[in-house]
């Protein structure tokens, strides 16, 4: 399902259709399979946003293709999503896409599997799921359950919504902070809850009519860099397409960041495919996801991920 082309010593292959992985170390950047790939691995250093540098290519492409194998359906979506999706077009249009897509994802044998393989779950109560305070023009919304590492549930997406509908109403507020308590800012949906939605039409509606991507997008439009996220600790699926949106990101060094959907079945589900795409393109984007391997802060400012390591 994967094809792999050399770019060193193939110059008159052309990728084909589904996922493409090409490979070099001396390609051309004006190479225009560059833009065809679904991403370039090289062991090289390179500040080219369609290419990874990885340890090893022959590792990288052994475990990324083994983790295609393992949730096929899910990673030829991602790479159809990921190209269907303009990330200069307003947002509400790649979010509809995505969750067309997670939708047909909740529905198939994939994320059927993962759930039987999890079992019945339990998902705690937490009173208070986002802190809402305000100190002059500053909102500050924070993440609360830290014994879950802040993993995203429903509860938490109401007073996500609720605090962010304060600040789209509310003209006077001038800056809105992002944050989370505990040891992460958001470690991604909580698993607990996930398949409770087996109405997969209902869920894609939920999804972008209450959508806090959109309404992060919103803001961001309006107050910029003053629309901002402050993350650490584990930043992972939802947590970080979340953040995103933000007109600035700050990281504190320990922070992990990375989009482990498709050993779910699944896509990322919070709009991940426009906000993460803005920032880094379709080709890193498409990386986080097929290998679900996490980057470090560093490297997720020199990506443009993030816009500051403090």
């Amino acid at each position: 399902m994967i094809s792999v082309v050399d770019l060193d010593g193939e110059p008159d292959t052309e990728p084909g259709a589904g996922i493409v992985i090409a490979t070099g170390s001396r390609f051309d950047p004006a190479d225009p399979r560059l833009d065809r790939a679904t991403f370039t691995l090289t062991e090289r250093d390179d500040t080219d946003r369609r290419v990874i540098r990885v340890p090893s290519v022959p590792r990288a492409l052994a475990e990324i293709e083994a983790h295609c194998r393992a949730h096929p359906h899910a990673a030829a979506i991602c790479d159809d999503v990921l190209r269907a999706v303009d990330p200069t077009a307003p947002a509400s249009a790649g979010v509809t896409t995505e969750s067309l897509a997670y939708s047909t994802l909740q529905g198939g044998p994939e994320f059927a599997r993962w759930l039987a393989e999890r079992g019945p779950a339990e998902v705690p109560e937490t009173p208070d799921p986002v802190l809402i305070d305000r100190d002059g023009d500053t909102l500050t919304l924070r993440f609360n359950r830290p014994g879950r590492h802040n993993a995203f549930s429903n509860a938490m997406r109401a007073g996500l919504l609720d605090g962010l509908a304060v600040a789209q109403a509310d003209g006077s507020i001038s800056e809105v902070v992002l944050s989370g308590t505990g040891p992460s800012f958001c470690s991604g949906g909580d698993l607990a809850e996930f398949g409770r939605f087996t109405d997969v039409a209902s869920a894609h509606l939920a999804r972008t009519r209450y959508s806090p991507a959109l309404a992060l997008d919103a803001l961001t439009s309006r107050l910029g860099a003053r629309c901002r996220a402050e993350i650490h600790g584990q930043v992972l699926g939802s947590g970080l397409e979340m953040a995103a949106y933000c007109g600035r990101v700050t990281a504190h060094p320990d922070t992990v960041l990375g989009l482990p959907e498709l050993s779910l079945g699944l896509i990322p589900g919070a709009g991940g495919t426009v906000s993460i795409t803005r920032r880094i393109g379709r080709w890193r984007t498409g990386y986080l996801i097929l290998s679900g391997r996490t980057i470090d802060a560093r490297t997720a400012l020199r990506w443009g991920l993030i816009d500051e390591v403090s």
